[in-house]
């Protein structure tokens, strides 16, 4: 019989998943890193950049978004075979990609959006398969795209969406364009919101290159959270793992304040 290579089977008895969603749950909380934090810090500033976006700039920035998750996807078939730049060289190449978006303004920042969207992705795949997930299976490629639904790096949001696989979806045509249809809008608004940044003069060393490199590394994490929620609940259920991690993370936030 063969093994269903979507939902990683233990090869010996499982522990008790208590200190593993214990750990999630912290990282969760760790989720937005110093630099959102000071990102954060100046939203007010950023709120005020977007509204001196040119006229029709949004929108672009949701065709630019949809077009690039979907090739993305399809070239994610093959993710297996992609490069590994490892855990300093992705956000590294996110960094370059910033630079040479930012040295230009928006035009340039609008040209390099589609890279940098590619380049989240492939680091999100690459935590996925970390966690023990076959990234050429369209229900995990589903799951990886869903992972820009869960709170994006300037949204005062720590919270995870915890729905979990279901049944096996084909993740092309019709099925594809419904879910990004759900996708795209808020991610593009994160997306509007960094391109905003990278004009406000007071981030200065944070604009560009850092904003890449920032939110590579924010969804890359939220990825292994995500992935790491859904391979216990391969091993333990999905309800039993849902409650324990809300459970740890009202802990968590009690403990914190």
């Amino acid at each position: 019989m063969d093994q269903d290579v979507t939902h990683p089977l233990p090869a010996l008895p499982t522990p008790d998943p208590g200190l593993e969603i214990a750990v999630l749950a912290a990282r969760q909380l760790k989720a937005h890193g110093p630099l959102m934090r000071i990102i954060n810090k100046f939203g007010g500033k950023i709120e005020g950049q977007m509204a001196h976006l040119p006229d029709g700039v949004r929108a672009q920035i949701e065709r630019i978004t949809a077009d690039a998750l979907t090739r993305a996807v399809k070239v994610a078939e093959h993710g297996r075979h992609a490069p590994d730049f490892g855990p300093k060289g992705a956000p590294a190449l996110a960094a370059l990609t910033g630079a040479v978006g930012g040295a230009g303004g928006i035009v340039t920042a609008l040209a390099e959006l589609p890279i940098t969207i590619t380049v989240i992705l492939h680091a999100i795949l690459r935590a996925a398969e970390e966690e023990g997930f076959d990234t050429t299976l369209p229900e995990v490629r589903a799951e990886a795209l869903r992972v820009l639904m869960a709170g994006g790096p300037l949204a005062d949001d720590d919270g995870i969406n915890t729905s979990f696989i279901g049944a096996r979806m084909t993740l092309t045509g019709p099925a594809l364009h419904k879910l990004l249809a759900k996708i795209v809008p808020g991610f593009a608004a994160v997306l509007g919101q960094k391109l905003a940044a990278q004009t406000v003069p007071v981030l200065g060393a944070l604009t560009g290159a850092g904003l890449n490199a920032a939110f590579l590394t924010h969804y890359r994490e939220l990825a292994h959270i995500r992935f790491g929620l859904l391979r216990l609940t391969v091993l333990h259920g999905a309800e039993p793992v849902r409650r324990a991690f809300e459970a740890e993370m009202k802990t968590l936030k009690i403990g914190k304040t």
